[in-house]
């Protein structure tokens, strides 16, 4: 397993997505998904407090167990889980990172992201409370999720000498989906800024598991809103065509989908969610592909 830097952290280039725990998988399920993620050398766990209703930091915690001191948790705040709990007020962040430690059973959260922008609060106050939870040895870097270039840049000017500012930001970025995203992620080679993509897989169409013409019945996708925005003639067009380019070279669309990520300098980890340990073997054994500067060209050309 190969390992990238995030601000101060050594992560793992295949991360664990744990969205899946506590809602599409039991803690059973989620122990099995964890020990596979270990066992591949993989350290990057990302959940957030909103997860399965707040049982996935109790599932991740619990099934690191012991080793906990032997991986990097990324959480996140913001998402409304009720009335009280949500948005990115210096009170409320006080309150969710007590809460996702307890839950975790953790004495520091390795990335704590906001979720979500909260236009209601300065940037600058929120940065405020969570540079006050770096120096409190409860968070040792701090990050973003679903920002804008704008908003990345009235946080870097809103930081003050000597406060921590945003060390990654977690937006949707995948072959199929990465044309909105391209100004971040000029911004984050800029700024020195970490990019994680989320739905890094299409929600399973870049695994090869989804044919044009057969039915969708089982996987994230049989559920999920975005089903009937991926699974159109074009995206169809494009994956067997990528298909094809991949196994042309003696590999996988998988192998490809992460390939692709990687290549990006400000990528340091591919965030996937799994339900089961086969999918997280595979994983862990499709970052293994470095494309070359040509290939990605080629790669681009097909997803124009």
């Amino acid at each position: 397993m190969e390992y990238r830097q995030l601000g101060s952290l050594s992560v793992s280039v295949v991360g664990i997505g744990c969205n899946n725990f506590g809602g599409r998988i039991d803690e059973p399920a989620a122990h099995a998904v964890v020990h596979a993620a270990l066992d591949a050398g993989i350290n990057f766990f990302d959940t957030a407090d909103i997860y399965g209703g707040t049982k996935s930091e109790e599932y991740l915690g619990r099934a690191l167990g012991t080793r906990r001191h032997d991986v990097l948790i990324a959480t996140k705040f913001g998402h409304r889980i009720d009335d009280q709990r949500h948005g990115a007020h210096p009170d409320y962040i006080r309150q969710a990172v007590d809460a996702s430690l307890r839950r975790l059973g953790a004495e520091v959260i390795d990335l704590y992201q906001i979720h979500t922008p909260d236009v209601t609060v300065p940037i600058a106050d929120t940065l405020g409370a969570l540079d006050d939870l770096v120096k409190a040895g409860k968070v040792r870097e701090i990050g973003c999720s679903n920002f804008t270039v704008e908003m990345l840049r009235e946080a870097e000017a809103a930081v003050k000498p000597g406060e921590a500012g945003f060390a990654s930001v977690q937006n949707h970025y995948s072959l199929i989906h990465f044309e909105p995203e391209l100004p971040v992620i000029d911004e984050c080679a800029r700024a020195n800024i970490k990019f994680l993509p989320y739905f890094p897989l299409a929600n399973g169409l870049l695994t090869g598991k989804y044919r044009r013409g057969e039915p969708v019945t089982s996987g994230r996708l049989a559920n999920s809103p975005r089903k009937d925005q991926l699974l159109v003639a074009e995206n169809f067009d494009k994956v067997e065509q990528l298909t094809a380019y991949a196994e042309q070279r003696g590999h996988t669309i998988l192998e490809l989908a992460f390939g692709w990520l990687l290549w990006h300098q400000v990528i340091p980890s591919v965030i996937a969610g799994a339900t089961k340990p086969e999918q997280v073997h595979a994983n862990a054994a499709a970052s293994t592909w470095a494309l070359t500067d040509d290939e990605v060209i080629e790669i681009n050309a097909i997803m124009a």
